[in-house]
Formats: structure tokens, sequence, C-alpha cells
């Protein structure tokens, strides 16, 4: 059966949706679109690619996100190391190596831009922090001046994923005004863009994966300015999509409880990878065991779903969703 998907982001944690996107395919969905924002965008580019949750899985608890800290000689100089550095470079670590990384993942399956893959069916979340602008990548990028399929998906994933004061922020030429534009984190201002291929009469389902933790929607402490940056960042992160994500967004929404890991753990043990593994894994059963096409359609259309019908699993190769949602 066909479906669109769309990967919330959230650092390390993004190893439980994996868990989901297994269970899911497992029960017969293959992809028609795909979007993610952060390590959502991570997920939803090597599907576009061509890999399938299995090796994602694997790929995600075999490996060593630390390796994406590359320490320069800067950083061994206590305290003013990382402060000049952050203050140079506008970011902690370089995201270079994350996007040299994630491009030898999609060149393996033949991909490096936009234009390389199939059916236009990917879509990365980004934020431009200079025009305090919402981009949906490739497309955007040609408000920019430059042609959106020649952008590689790696330096998009990048953008998408250069967490504020920890990665640097990717710089473009914005041409019209003849300016640089500082890009950071997707999920700055939509961190799960789940209406993104909405349509009025959908032939197949949405679904989006995303993680949620045992202490959202109560208030933060906030005690030093640590904990106020923490809650600030995270308010803005939550804030948007919080307001748009209707009762009918929930219903076709794969939610799955995270605790006791940060976004930016990326010395966690294997063994912690596979526990969110498996949380992932487990909500997604539970998700399933009740979720019905039928009762879908009734909730995203609010009218009886008999003249509407499923399509077949991805056997054959069919043009970009135009009804998907």
């Amino acid at each position: 059966m066909w479906a669109d998907a769309v990967f919330e982001g959230g650092g390390v944690k993004a190893v439980a949706l994996v868990g989901a996107l297994q269970v899911a395919e497992e029960k017969g969905f293959g992809w028609k679109q795909l979007a993610g924002a952060s390590a959502g965008a991570i997920i939803a580019s090597l599907l576009a690619a061509g890999y399938r949750a299995e090796e994602l899985a694997e790929l995600m608890i075999r490996e060593d996100f630390g390796q994406f800290l590359s320490k320069t000689w800067v950083h061994r100089i206590p305290y003013l190391g990382p402060a000049s550095r952050l203050l140079v470079k506008k970011g902690l670590y370089s995201g270079r190596p994350l996007e040299q990384w994630i491009g030898k993942l999609l060149e393996k399956k033949g991909v490096r831009t936009f234009a390389d893959l199939k059916d236009r069916k990917l879509r990365i979340i980004a934020s431009d922090i200079s025009r305090g602008a919402l981009l949906v990548l490739p497309k955007d990028l040609e408000e920019y001046g430059y042609p959106a399929e020649r952008l590689t998906v790696a330096r998009a994933v990048r953008m998408s994923c250069s967490i504020p004061y920890f990665f640097d922020p990717v710089k473009i030429w914005y041409r019209p005004s003849k300016r640089v534009s500082y890009i950071v984190d997707g999920g700055l201002l939509s961190n799960f863009p789940v209406w993104l291929f909405d349509r009025d009469r959908p032939r197949w389902p949405t679904f989006g994966f995303r993680l949620i933790s045992e202490t959202e929607g109560q208030p933060r402490e906030i005690h030093g300015p640590i904990s106020l940056f923490r809650a600030m960042f995270l308010t803005m992160m939550e804030a948007h999509d919080n307001r748009h994500i209707k009762e009918q967004d929930r219903l076709r929404t794969i939610q799955v409880p995270v605790s006791g890991v940060g976004m930016t753990d990326f010395h966690i043990s294997r063994e912690k990878r596979q526990a969110l593994y498996e949380a992932g894994r487990k909500a997604a059963e539970a998700f399933f065991d009740k979720w019905k096409f039928s009762d879908y359609l009734a909730m995203r259309l609010g009218s009886s779903p008999v003249r509407y019908t499923m399509r077949p699993a991805p056997e054959v190769e069919g043009d970009v969703a135009e009804h998907g949602g």
C-alpha cells in the first residue's frame, strides 16, 4: 500500500523513528512522498534514495554518532577554545562530517543531487534565520537564484540538521539581495511538517513519525541561563507545530515515547540505541493494530470513504503523488 511519510527531528533520538518505520514496512506500506526535519531529514533522504527500514535500523544501531563531532586543536584549549570557535564559526562543531557521512550513503544508491531522485519524492525542511523564512528544499532554493535540482541531498540534510550553536550554520548567497543567508535546523520553524503533503481528497494516507517525551506538555523548570536557553529553543521548535497540529493529525501520527536521551547525546551507547529502536517498534505496533484506512478517510474528509480505495504497494513505479494526505 502507498503512503506518504513525515519524520520529526530529534537528534540521536531519531533511532526510535526507524523502529516505527520498520513496523510500517512490515505491514506492507511503501513510500510515495517523504519529508523530514533535522534528524528526520536523514531518515527521509535515505528512504528516498532506496534504503529499506531494515537497512536503516542496522545502520543507526551500529554507527557511532560521535564521529560527527570532529574536534580540532581549538577544542583542546579549555573554555576559550570552544568559546572562540562559537564566536567565529557560530557553532561548536562543523557539520561537514555529517554531510560527508550522509553523502557516502546516498552515493551507494546512485544519489548525489535531487535530480537523481525518482519522482521528486523528497522534501527537506530548513530555516533561513537571516530572512526569517521556513524553507522546503529543494524547491525553495530557486528563490535564492539557484536551480533546485542541482542541490546535493547531503547538503540539504546538513542544513536541516544544523542545530543552532551546536553545528555551524550553512551559508548561502541570496542573489536577489546580494547578501549571505544563514541556514540552520529545520526544526527551528517546523519540526514536524505533517501538513506538507495534504490534499483535499487523499488516495493514500500520510503517516507522521513523531517523538514525544514523558514531560511533554508540562511546564519547564528554569533555574539559570542554560535552562533558559534550552526552554527557549524547545519552545521555538514546538510552538509552530503544536499550534497547527489538528486532532486529525494526532490520529495519523505514530507517537514514540522516549526519555533519558538528549538530542545532542551523540555518544550514547549501542544498548541505548537498541532501546530507542525497540520503543519505536512498540509504539508502531500499537498504532497499526487499531489503524484502518476507511477510518482515516472518514477522519480526513468528514464524509463517507466508500468511493476511495487504497492503491496497491509500490511494485510499479508511478508518478509523484498528487492525492496523498
